[in-house]
């Protein structure tokens, strides 16, 4: 297989926002810059030292015909939702939700010492799965392989396949790799699409 190099066609810079009850975060899917990315509807950053910027959460709110991915590099975030699943993720899990034909949640952040980092990211479902039943996964940070190769690269395999690793996020629609890469200073990282 020959690599095939595309060209950047857009840098995109995330834009602040507001949503739940007051959470600030920057967004770079579902802006006016970037509204065109289906199946993937929206990606946020969640990064702050001050509480005051995250402290109010996202109380019940519903859900429909979508999955969405919760990944936290630190802090921690309490969640419930209808179905009766309920639970805490901090740094390094991950919450893959399949929202299918309805589900009521909340997610709650908690105060923390030092910044609460994460990112959650929306999939569409397909058409004829809009209306599935919901179901939820609760992905444990020791639950994720990490892969060190020789050059200092980090990857942990989320969902998908890297090396030959799988990721324990399964079953999921949309079938992505979701992968978290550390690149050392003066090293580079390329992955095959």
């Amino acid at each position: 297989m020959s690599n095939q190099y595309r060209e950047v066609l857009q840098i995109i810079k995330p834009q602040p926002v507001i949503e739940g009850a007051g959470v600030r975060l920057k967004r770079s899917i579902a802006t006016t810059t970037l509204d065109h990315l289906d199946p993937f509807l929206l990606f946020d950053h969640f990064g702050s030292g001050n509480p005051d910027d995250y402290i109010k959460g996202f109380p019940m709110h519903p859900h429909r015909g979508i999955e969405t991915v919760t990944y936290m590099i630190e802090g921690v975030v309490n969640h419930k939702d209808s179905m009766g699943n309920s639970g805490t993720i901090s740094g390094g899990d991950v919450q893959w939700m399949t929202s299918g034909g309805g589900i009521m949640h909340e997610e709650m952040p908690q105060p923390c010492q030092r910044e609460m980092v994460g990112f959650q990211l929306w999939v569409n479902l397909p058409a004829r799965l809009k209306m599935t039943r919901p179901r939820y996964q609760n992905i444990t940070s020791d639950q994720i392989a990490e892969i060190i190769r020789k050059d200092g690269v980090k990857i942990r395999v989320i969902g998908g396949e890297v090396d030959g690793i799988r990721g324990p996020v399964t079953d999921i629609f949309a079938d992505p790799t979701y992968i978290d890469v550390t690149i050392p200073a003066k090293v580079s990282f390329s992955y095959p699409l």
